[in-house]
């Protein structure tokens, strides 16, 4: 696509606004710059995948930074998620590349994942399971959803925060732990990632390479709001956050569901 100042412009706000909105949750907001990117600026596939994950990480030590200064980073959660997405984002990216180049399949695929995700935690916030509260996976069941969350994050460039963050928080952990640890694994799996395509793009033709100023743009917005939406964190009730966090699980799938159906 061909760069000007505009479309730097519209990056840098949409990485901002999208950040404010996701980084309480533990989302990066990768997953909303994707339709951005596909449908309003034009980045060819596959190589949107690798600009969001450059997104993710310009965009990502703003919320980690605040997370840090506030005592909120860190714990066995992040080391478990960062074990298991990190390698699952190596093989998700050799996926991307050589079985689903198409728009149209990557599109239904995200709908898939976040559009039953969004409902079940939002149905489980609204109408909590009487006999007894849900219990926080096992460390084991833990570092394996990570290692698939990594796998689709490495396929469709958002990190795995948007995935992992509606299952732990639908399976009872608290939003403020569960926050934190999704960033942070989102942050280093991205750097992963990046890297993971910046190599293939050397052996491989076709767009495989990041969109490096856009990506760059993105993420210096994402930076700022990241920021700002990690210091409202703890000034928002955690029903509000867990219902956030649906709403955006759940709206992202039911457009990519829309989109991928035209």
């Amino acid at each position: 696509m061909e760069w000007s100042w505009a479309t730097g412009a519209g990056g840098f706000a949409a990485g901002f606004l999208i950040s404010v909105a996701t980084a309480p949750v533990g989302v990066s907001g990768a997953v909303f710059l994707l339709p951005v990117q596909v449908s309003l600026l034009g980045v060819p596939s596959p190589a949107v995948t690798p600009t969001n994950l450059l997104y993710n990480v310009v965009a990502g030590p703003g919320a980690l930074f605040r997370h840090w200064r506030a005592g909120r980073l860190g714990g066995p959660l992040t080391r478990l998620l960062v074990a298991g997405t990190v390698p699952g984002v190596v093989l998700g990216a050799a996926i991307r590349v050589f079985a689903v180049p198409g728009p149209r399949v990557f599109r239904l695929l995200v709908a898939a994942l976040l559009l039953p995700l969004g409902l079940w935690l939002g149905l489980r916030t609204l109408r909590p399971a009487p006999a007894r509260a849900p219990r926080p996976p096992s460390p084991r069941a833990t570092r394996a959803l990570a290692l698939a969350v990594g796998v689709a994050g490495g396929v469709y460039g958002i990190g795995g925060g948007s995935l992992l963050g509606p299952v732990l928080v639908g399976r009872g952990s608290p939003v403020a732990t569960v926050a934190p640890a999704a960033l942070a694994a989102t942050f280093v799996t991205s750097v992963v990632g990046a890297a993971t395509y910046a190599l293939l793009s050397l052996t491989t033709a076709g767009d495989v390479a990041p969109d490096w100023l856009l990506g760059l743009s993105c993420g210096a917005g994402g930076l700022a709001g990241g920021y700002l939406g990690a210091h409202l964190q703890p000034r928002l009730p955690e029903t509000a956050l867990r219902l956030l966090l649906a709403a955006l699980a759940t709206g992202v799938g039911a457009l990519y569901a829309v989109q991928g159906l035209r």
